[in-house]
């Protein structure tokens, strides 16, 4: 698992970012200017890429975080099922994959999807 590291205020909108280890993407960022004695600060909000869950977090503007691994890639769908078999179109592995409910009713045998490999866990993000 190799990981980049940036400082906060290097963050911006649609950036990845690791947040209580979980890969999030950053959705607004808010940096305030230093102080007298202080140092700037920056407020996160973020949202899970598996989960979907909404994180905020306030951070010195020096603190390094975090950037983790996301491969976009695409493959073809096989089977529907609780979770969906798809095949990779670059080197043809067979692989099953979760996929939002949201995503998952627009899919059908035979279409092509983007899904993308955050850390070694697989998540269906579009049908393409």
């Amino acid at each position: 698992m190799v990981l980049k590291i940036i400082n906060a205020t290097e963050l911006k909108v649609g950036t990845n970012v690791t947040v209580e280890g979980e890969p999030c993407t950053v959705k607004k960022i808010d940096i305030s200017k230093t102080g007298k004695h202080g140092h700037s600060k920056a407020r996160v909000e973020a949202v899970g890429i598996i989960s979907g869950v909404k994180k905020v977090f306030v951070v010195p503007g020096h603190e390094r975080v975090e950037v983790p691994n996301v491969e976009k890639r695409k493959g073809q769908v096989l089977s529907i099922g609780e979770k969906v078999s798809i095949m990779d179109l670059e080197n043809f592995e067979t692989l099953e994959v979760a996929c939002p409910d949201d995503v998952k009713a627009e899919l059908g045998e035979n279409s092509n999807v983007e899904y993308w490999d955050v850390e070694g866990e697989k998540v269906i993000k579009r049908k393409i």
